[in-house]
């Protein structure tokens, strides 16, 4: 996983509410156990047509989308079922951090430990946010903050174990093994009391 530090992009912006893990990632495409590829299918529904070509009209199909790391969403953001193939398939999309109001709990666990950022703000940050496609952001992790174009900054929550991880560029698993040394003297410890 890489370290997440400081993200600065334009965002693109997805003015939708309630998006679900299967308008995310559609269920036909949740057959693989491996993240790669699963870009190509984000938002498969909105993004292709009947036909599988791309829709033009669709937010990530336009040109100024090309390159952005930051989605702005609506409210409740990946909501539904609790697929890790959502947060897959965002970073493997390029994306690195969801800015939302409000984000499923399944979601932003299994985000966080994808190395995904979701970042939550107030109701008048998302409305400006909304409202203003394409501007450069900086989300400083280390800081808990998002920067915005005019220098206000914001703070946002993030849980202190996660934060660690994704500043670390690592997951749980990754975690216990940096300790290996230390469990393997505990258990001895143990072993001999």
């Amino acid at each position: 996983m890489e370290p997440i530090r400081i993200i600065r992009s334009r965002t693109v912006v997805l003015p939708v509410d309630n998006i679900d893990t299967d308008q995310i990632i559609p269920a036909r495409f949740l057959r693989t156990t491996t993240k790669e590829g699963l870009g190509r299918q984000l938002f498969a529904d909105w993004r292709y047509d009947a036909q599988g070509q791309p829709n033009p009209d669709f937010v990530l199909n336009r040109p100024e989308a090309q390159g952005c790391a930051i989605l702005v969403a609506g409210r409740n953001f990946g909501c539904g079922s609790s697929r890790e193939h959502a947060p897959w398939a965002l970073v493997d999309y390029g994306l690195r951090a969801v800015i939302s109001t409000e984000f499923a709990d399944i979601f932003r666990n299994n985000a966080l430990k994808n190395g995904l950022l979701p970042v939550t703000v107030d109701e008048a940050t998302s409305a400006w946010l909304l409202a203003n496609p394409g501007v450069e952001l900086t989300i400083d992790l280390e800081r808990t903050t998002l920067a915005l174009p005019n220098g206000t900054e914001v703070r946002f929550p993030i849980e202190a174990f996660a934060r660690y991880c994704l500043l670390n560029g690592i997951d749980e698993l990754g975690f216990l093994l940096g300790r290996k040394t230390e469990i393997e003297a505990y258990e001895r410890r143990r072993s001999a009391a």
